[in-house]
């Protein structure tokens, strides 16, 4: 008899910033539905292909859900930035109800990561990996800025 392994989405597959994500959408769960999620499921919904992307129409309010995913996404950068520099962090979300608007996260009077939304109903990423790098991008610039004044950030 011989056993084949399957590889499967484990533990290892999630790195500190998609846990990050998965603290955040957990902490606005008023209910505890998803206290017993897999992070890995916590984390589907925002890989979005090209394809699904061009099946959600950008006519109409953005859906509330998809707001919430905007936002435990910036939250998961503002934390880990904290994270590592220390310093306290916000997120700022302003989104229009077409879709456009903007993400700023803060601290103290230093602005750390500004990005502009645009078509936020189809906000999401086409792989883990591309979610993982993008969100890692950001948090790296956030960090060199919060190095580069601290003075600014504590104020």
């Amino acid at each position: 008899m011989t056993t084949t392994n399957v590889p499967t989405a484990t533990a290892t597959t999630i790195t500190p910033f998609l846990k990050a994500i998965t603290q955040q959408i957990r902490a606005n769960d008023p209910y505890g539905t998803y206290r017993n999620w897999s992070d890995e499921l916590l984390v589907k919904p925002y890989i979005v292909t090209k394809a699904q992307k061009r099946e959600i129409s950008v006519e109409g309010e953005v859906d509330p859900i998809t707001k919430g995913r905007i936002l435990a996404f910036y939250r998961a950068i503002a934390h880990r930035i904290e994270e590592e520099t220390g310093l306290l962090c916000q997120v700022v979300i302003d989104l229009s109800h077409e879709g456009f608007g903007w993400a700023l996260i803060f601290s103290g009077r230093l602005l750390l990561v500004s990005k502009a939304l645009r078509d936020a109903q189809r906000f999401g990423f086409d792989s883990l990996e591309k979610l993982e790098t993008e969100g890692s991008k950001i948090i790296e610039s956030g960090i060199g800025l919060a190095n580069r004044f601290p003075e600014v950030g504590r104020l």
